[in-house]
C-alpha cells in the first residue's frame, strides 16, 4: 500500500497537504479571469461597461481639440480619441431605447443634452443615470475646457438593462454629485465609493424610479475601489448568494490577488457572489476596480446599436418609431452640444436648473 512505501506520518502528510489544498481550491470564490476587451464584458442585469482614457490636449477658445475627427475616432494606439465627434470630441445626439446608462467620471468634464430638454454639465466624480425607456435622444460631448493645461478624461459608460415590463416607460434623468455620493473606508488604504447598492451598511443614492436597481432584492451594485499598495480586505458575500451575479474588473494597478489567485493588469474576474472574496494589492501603485453584480432579469435580449429589446420585431419598431417621431425630436442649436467654457456644473431636469452643493 502506499502508505507503507511512504511511512504512515509522511502519508499522512501528503494526504494532509492535498486535502487543504483541494479545500482552498473549492472556497475560493474565482470562477474564471478573462481580458479585458472594449467593451467590457459584463453579466447580467448589465449590458456592456466602456471605460474611457483620454489624454486630451489643451483646447483652444472654442473647447476644441487640435485635431479633427474622422466620424468613428476609437484608434486606442492613439493619446486620445475624438469617437464620433468632429472638433470637439464626444458622441453628438444619437437615440437610445430599452435600458439605462450609468456615466460614472472621474477626470474631465460631460456635457449633457437629450430631446426632453434636460441638460448638464458634469465630471470630477459626478454619476449620471439615464433611463431611455421608451426612446430618447442624447449628446455626451468632452469639451476640452482649459486652454492653460491638459484636459484628461476619466469615465465608466455603464449600460443596465431593464425588464420588458419597463422598457418603454418614460425617460428619466438624475445626477448624483460627487459631493452627496457615498465613500466608505473599507480598512486603511482601501476606499469604495458606492455609486450604486449598499456596501459595509454605506447606499448609493437613489436611481431613477423604473430602474432594475431601484428593488434592493435585486442587489445592483457598482462599486469602485482603490487599494493602496499592500492593502488587502474581504468583499463580503452577496445575500443572495449564488443566484447574484458579480465581475471584478482590475482597471489600473500593477498586482491584485483575489483569494491568492493572481490577477493579471487588465483583466476581469467572474466572481462566485455566495462567498466572500479576499482582494490584496501586490503591486506598488494604486489598484483600481471596478465591481458589478446584480440578481440577472433573466430575459432575452435584442440588440442593434442603441436599441435593446427582447425580440428582433421589437428592434425593427424602434428603428419605425425613430424614423417617424425622432423620439421627440432635437431642440438644441447644435447636434454635438457643448455649453461656454465658464459654465460650472449644472444639471437643467423638467425646466429646472440644479447646482450641486459646492456650487450652492
Amino acid at each position: 500500500p502506499r502508505c507503507m512505501r511512504l511511512g504512515v506520518p509522511a502519508f499522512l502528510s501528503t494526504l494532509s497537504a492535498s486535502f487543504f489544498s483541494s479545500s482552498a481550491a473549492m472556497s475560493t470564490s474565482v470562477k474564471s479571469i478573462a481580458p479585458l476587451g472594449f467593451p467590457f464584458k459584463t453579466p447580467d442585469p448589465f449590458l456592456f461597461c466602456v471605460y474611457h482614457k483620454d489624454d486630451y490636449p489643451n483646447g483652444n477658445a472654442k473647447m476644441e481639440a487640435p485635431r479633427r475627427g474622422n466620424g468613428a475616432d476609437f484608434d486606442w494606439n492613439l493619446p486620445y480619441r475624438m469617437y464620433h465627434g468632429d472638433k470637439i470630441p464626444g458622441f453628438p445626439q444619437h437615440p437610445h431605447r430599452g435600458f439605462e446608462t450609468l456615466t460614472t467620471t472621474w477626470l474631465g468634464k460631460v456635457d449633457h443634452t437629450d430631446s426632453m430638454g434636460n441638460a448638464g454639465r458634469y465630471g470630477d466624480g459626478d454619476l449620471q443615470w439615464m433611463t431611455a425607456g421608451k426612446g430618447i435622444v442624447h449628446g455626451e460631448m468632452f469639451p476640452l475646457i482649459h486652454t492653460d493645461k491638459p484636459n484628461p478624461l476619466r469615465l465608466y459608460q455603464i449600460w443596465l438593462n431593464l425588464p420588458a415590463q419597463n422598457k418603454m416607460v418614460e425617460p428619466a434623468f438624475v445626477m448624483h454629485w460627487h459631493e452627496e455620493i457615498p465613500k466608505v473606508d473599507i480598512v486603511p488604504g482601501v476606499t469604495a465609493v458606492v455609486h450604486a447598492g449598499t456596501l459595509m451598511g454605506k447606499a448609493g443614492l437613489p436611481p431613477p424610479p423604473k430602474s432594475w436597481a431601484n428593488d434592493p432584492a435585486n442587489e445592483v451594485a457598482v462599486w469602485c475601489l482603490k487599494m493602496q499598495a499592500g492593502s488587502s480586505f474581504d468583499l463580503p458575500p452577496a445575500s443572495g448568494g449564488s443566484q447574484i451575479n458579480r465581475m471584478a474588473y482590475f482597471v489600473e494597478g500593477s498586482g491584485l490577488t483575489i483569494d491568492s489567485k493572481s490577477i493579471p493588469d487588465r483583466n476581469s474576474v467572474t466572481l462566485d457572489a455566495s462567498k466572500p472574496s479576499q482582494l490584496t494589492n501586490t503591486g506598488k501603485a494604486e489598484a483600481e476596480i471596478l465591481v458589478l453584480q446584480g440578481k440577472p432579469i433573466g430575459e432575452p435580449v435584442a440588440q442593434h446599436g442603441p436599441f435593446v429589446m427582447n425580440t428582433h420585431q421589437e428592434i425593427q419598431q424602434c428603428f419605425a418609431d425613430y424614423r417617424q417621431t425622432q423620439f421627440g425630436g432635437w431642440p438644441w442649436p447644435d447636434d454635438a452640444m457643448a455649453f461656454p467654457a465658464d459654465k460650472g456644473r449644472f444639471a437643467l431636469v423638467g425646466g429646472k436648473e440644479e447646482l450641486p452643493p459646492s456650487l450652492r
